[in-house]
């Protein structure tokens, strides 16, 4: 039937789909999607200094994502800059300092391809068990902050009058953005990452008519981008981090077809 690698390729798509998929959701709610890329660009230094320290690559871009997420926090309390500013700002910065450390890093060689697209197929066991559990801890943690998270996004206002604590729900979903960022590097890589938050909530919104059914269709989403993916990335001899990607922008020009459909029928 199918190599080893390929199994173990399509496990870890599918836990990355499974937590992907209510994350981005919040994303597209909150128009974050700039705020993906930031850490999506911080986590080459996180790669970068896992390399020159031997450290656990998922655990150092979550430790540096999360760093970056927290400094953003604090500069849009201390100063007067727009937030698109301050992320940019970040993105660029990080990204620039990750790449003069790959300069000086001249003794280990690296994988540019494979940190920028991902390499899905070349997943381990050991990556296996970092993505379902930490995906299991996200899942869980959301969860456990979706009520005040979720509250904050329609009002914020209304979310702290009622002592829901917004600002501690935002900075835990910043972390657990970080988080998702670490254990989906290896599969889609930093450039690519985003498009996994982003791409399957957009379809689901644009079928959706609650928030619930737009939690379930971009999981939904996310699972059939990975299987067609893969597939066609096996058939086609394709990458598959921008195979999977494709998949997911297929679906979503098949949801655009149900908006047009939903407008003929109103007028």
């Amino acid at each position: 039937m199918f190599d080893d690698f390929f199994i173990r390729a399509l496990i870890a798509g599918l836990g990355i789909a499974l937590v992907t998929g209510p994350l981005g959701c919040f994303v597209v709610w909150r128009r974050l999607s700039y705020f993906g890329d930031t850490l999506a660009h911080s986590a080459l230094l996180g790669v970068t200094l896992a390399y020159s320290f031997e450290l656990n690559i998922a655990l150092s871009v979550f430790i540096i994502s999360s760093l970056i997420a927290l400094i953003l926090i604090q500069l849009q309390k201390k100063t007067n800059l727009p937030g698109d500013a301050l992320l940019g700002l970040l993105a660029h910065s990080s990204l620039a300092v990750g790449l003069v450390v790959i300069g000086f890093l001249t003794f280990i060689r690296f994988d540019i391809m494979g940190l920028l697209f991902g390499d899905i197929l070349a997943v381990t066991t050991d990556d296996l068990l970092i993505i379902w559990t930490g995906g299991a801890v996200i899942l869980i943690v959301l969860k456990l902050i979706w009520k005040p998270l979720f509250a904050s996004t329609v009002n914020y206002e209304l979310a702290e009058a009622e002592g829901l604590n917004p600002d501690r729900a935002k900075a835990i979903f910043t972390i657990l953005m970080a988080a998702v960022i670490a254990i989906s590097i290896k599969m889609v890589g930093l450039l690519l990452i985003t498009g996994m938050l982003i791409i399957p909530a957009a379809m689901a919104r644009n079928i959706s008519n609650s928030p619930q059914k737009m939690v379930l269709f971009s999981i939904i989403g996310g699972l059939l981008s990975v299987l067609l993916g893969l597939f066609s990335s096996l058939e086609f001899n394709t990458s598959s981090g921008p195979s999977i990607i494709m998949a997911a922008l297929a679906l979503f020009i098949l949801s655009l077809l149900n908006i047009k459909q939903s407008i003929k029928l109103k007028n």
